[in-house]
Parts: structure tokens; sequence; C-alpha cells
């Protein structure tokens, strides 16, 4: 097995155990948006974003939002904690160290940006939790917690994805509305 296929295996058996249902779709779908925003997406990038979550998925590895201060400070624990965990599963497949340490860097940054490519995965991600992820997420969090982390997704995205996240359709009436709401400011 060559090492791309089996980054993509390890990736997708421990995302699929996640105790978080929507994590195997955000997965795919982060990378399906990757694609259309950039159909050239590196193959860096394309590994990012199928694992930039990984460590949600990864139970005994999973940090907890409690244990920081703020919604910020968690994020960039999770996303240097899946950037650790993706770059051990790059290594262990035989990846080269350049692209093991090119999409470690980019998973650190997935939650930030900083750079033409990591602000192209920050993009996926956002579009993704909007598309993908919300719906799931409203059924286990009360509406305030939904509202709050809509609008800070919703901050993170460039004009174009705020457009895209305005024609998106919802089944829930309820998750329609708050998208309005957030979408209104």
């Amino acid at each position: 097995m060559d090492y791309l296929a089996c980054v993509k295996k390890r990736i997708e058996e421990i995302v699929r155990r996640s105790g978080v249902p929507e994590d195997p779709g955000h997965s795919v779908n982060t990378l399906e948006w990757l694609l259309r925003l950039d159909p050239a997406a590196d193959e860096a990038l394309r590994i990012a974003a199928l694992g930039h979550d990984i460590e949600r998925a990864w139970e005994s590895r999973r940090i907890q939002k409690r244990d920081y201060p703020d919604f910020d400070s968690f994020k960039a624990a999770h996303a240097a904690n899946s950037a650790e965990i993706i770059k051990e599963i790059m290594d262990e497949c035989g990846a080269s160290p350049a692209l093991s340490a090119d999409v470690h860097r980019l998973v650190g940054l997935h939650e930030t940006g900083g750079s033409r490519r990591a602000d192209l995965l920050k993009e996926a991600d956002s579009l993704s939790f909007f598309q993908h992820n919300l719906p799931f997420y409203y059924l286990r969090h009360d509406r305030r917690t939904v509202l709050r982390r809509c609008r800070w997704g919703y901050e993170r995205l460039s004009p174009r994805g705020r457009s895209l996240v305005a024609r998106f359709a919802y089944a829930d009436p309820s998750v329609a509305a708050l998208v309005k709401e957030v979408l209104q400011g």
C-alpha cells in the first residue's frame, strides 16, 4: 500500500469511529468544499481537509472545551492536537518529511488561517460546518450556544463564503431561522 492510500485509510478508520455523528461526513464534505474552491488543490491540502478534525474522533486524545478559558483557546488547542495526530499518521505511513510537515502546518492553522492555503482550508471547513454539521450541532446544544458558534464561524468566512452560506437550505425551519439571524447580523 502506498503512503497516500495508507494515510487516507487511517484517517477514515479513525473518523468513522468518532462519537460525534457528523464527523465522517464533515471530513469528506470539507474535502469536497476545498475542491470546489480550488479544483487544483495540492496533496497536502487534500489530506489536511480530510484529517483536520481528527482529534475529535480519537476519544483517548480528544481535548475538552471545559478545559480552556474561551472558545478561541479551545479551537487553537484542537487544531494543534489534530496537527500532531495527523503528523504521526503521515510518518507511520511513510510520507515524506516535507509533506508530513506541510500537512501538520496546514492542520495546525485550519481554525485561524494565515496563508493562502491555510485560509482556503479554513474556508472549506467553515462552509462544511454550515452545510453539513449545523443540523447535528443544533440537536446537541441550546439555541444560544448554536447562535454563538454560528456567528463565530460566519465571521471566519470570506465575502464569497458568506454569499455561499446565504444560499444554503435547511430542512429544519429552526436552523434556517437561526442562520437567517446570523446573516442579518
